[in-house]
């Protein structure tokens, strides 16, 4: 893979991450339509441009993160503050993740990251943005999201191991599901991802040290980082933007168009 090929991976990367259509199920498709090998990095590419949508969500979330670090001596007490609060419910909310990796991380990614599954998953999931927009009760703030309702978000994270789920997608209909706002429950989502994803890059970063990539892979990966930081910096801040006003739905119709193509596709190579 060239460095053409990285950046254009990590501007999708970056796009997709953060819009509710699925970063893995577009780099998937991506590859598999332009015939691009990665099969030797494993997934060390796609968690490698991941990390270049993190460094985003922290830019971009770092007033929060002061603060929430500031916060941590209150968190533990029984009736913290607003700061102190938020982190007790990320801590709920990464469990499922923690746990769903642990054990069956290896098992969905050596049976799920086929395009077919990513088309798949992209039409249910778009059923699954227009049903949200049809049925949800009136938007509130964090302030009414419990410990419970932090686990189901959480849950909810789980399932967009599998590609074409989309962990945005996944996280901000049960984020609405159980009463927030689109924004609230994007921002609160974004944050949430924080733990997960750093844990999966550290756990790829481990099974690579001792890996033999050359001077020229090192490169790919740092462009790969490097466009999905700056693109995914751009996407998060429009993006939390459009939903204040906006719905969903202009997502899930993309969603079914992005599925029938790489149906059609699929049956025609």
């Amino acid at each position: 893979m060239d460095l053409l090929a990285a950046a254009l991976l990590g501007a999708v990367q970056g796009v997709t991450e953060f819009l509710p259509v699925s970063s893995s199920a577009h780099l998937i498709l991506v590859k598999a339509f332009f015939g691009w090998d990665t099969d030797r990095f494993g997934l060390a590419f796609d968690v490698a441009c991941h990390v270049g949508t993190l460094l985003a969500v922290l830019v971009y979330f770092r007033h929060d993160l002061i603060a929430m670090l500031s916060a941590w001596p209150r968190a533990l007490r029984a009736h913290p503050d607003r700061d102190g609060r938020r982190i007790q419910l990320i801590v709920v909310g990464t469990i499922p993740i923690v746990i769903v990796g642990l054990l069956f991380a290896d098992v969905i990614e050596a049976s799920t990251r086929t395009p077919l599954v990513a088309a798949t998953a992209l039409a249910l999931g778009a059923g699954l943005l227009l049903l949200i927009e049809r049925w949800k009760p009136t938007g509130g703030d964090e302030s009414q999201l419990g410990l419970g309702g932090a686990f189901l978000i959480g849950v909810a994270q789980s399932t967009a191991l599998v590609p074409g789920v989309s962990r945005s997608g996944a996280t901000i209909a049960a984020g609405m599901a159980l009463g927030l706002r689109r924004d609230v429950a994007a921002r609160f989502t974004f944050l949430m991802s924080i733990p997960a994803v750093t844990a999966a890059a550290v756990k790829e970063a481990l099974t690579l040290r001792h890996a033999a990539f050359g001077a020229a892979d090192a490169q790919v990966f740092l462009v790969g980082i490097g466009v999905s930081a700056v693109v995914g910096y751009l996407t998060v801040t429009y993006f939390i933007r459009f939903l204040a006003t906006n719905r969903l739905d202009v997502f899930a119709w993309y969603r079914v168009g992005l599925a029938l193509a790489a149906f059609a596709w699929l049956l025609g190579r």
